[in-house]
């Protein structure tokens, strides 16, 4: 896929396009995602989560009303930012770590894995058992330098892998199914509509009905 391709499908200025269609052109080769029909699913998800290529890192700068409406069963008590909210909002590093706490791999709080563990890659990648996966399955050492994935190469291969291996995304592009590929990926239907105008406009210029 050239740059000007990409840069229509997933409408990018030149300057991001050049710099990921080489990278964008290899991971689809790679994971398998070789039909028109794959290849549009996988850029609009990609070019939402990453908010059109540019964002290859969690933002986590929530005020305590957004901690409490993101995640209330840990932040918000009567339907309100609870005392843990209040303390740690504004503050991304505390946010990843208490958010992410003694799970999916993660250690507690003062363990640190939450911040370091945290989403990164064009579709996130979050918690040290993921970033072992994808590394393994990259050839990168994740665990030790897990700021590797934001590098646009890695960042390519790796959102290739999840989609194709991690997630199976290969399937819902097949038969068109764009909120399956997103229920796959974001664990719900967060920023449907977005996805689904990116999804129209990537399909319309790499020619699928």
């Amino acid at each position: 896929m050239d740059a000007k391709l990409l840069a229509a499908a997933c409408g990018l200025e030149m300057r991001l396009a050049e710099l990921w269609a080489p990278h964008i052109t290899a991971a689809m080769t790679n994971w398998g995602i070789d039909s028109p029909a794959r290849r549009a699913m996988f850029l609009a998800q990609c070019a939402h989560e990453s908010d059109g290529f540019e964002e290859l890192e969690e933002n986590l700068n929530y005020s305590a009303e957004g901690l409490a409406r993101t995640w209330p069963n840990r932040y918000a008590e009567g339907g309100e930012p609870n005392a843990l909210a209040l303390r740690i909002a504004r503050k991304p590093e505390l946010i990843a770590n208490y958010t992410y706490a003694n799970r999916m791999g993660n250690g507690p709080p003062e363990s640190g894995d939450g911040w370091k563990y945290r989403g990164r890659s064009l579709i996130g990648i979050t918690g040290r058992d993921m970033y072992r996966r994808a590394g393994s399955a990259v050839g990168l050492d994740l665990i030790k330098s897990p700021e590797l994935a934001t590098v646009p190469s890695n960042a390519a291969q790796i959102a290739g892998w999840l989609w194709s291996i991690e997630k199976g995304c290969n399937v819902f592009a097949d038969r068109g199914d764009i909120e399956g590929s997103t229920r796959a990926i974001n664990g719900g239907l967060i920023g449907l509509p977005d996805r689904m105008k990116r999804w129209h406009v990537a399909k319309r210029v790499l020619g699928v009905n």
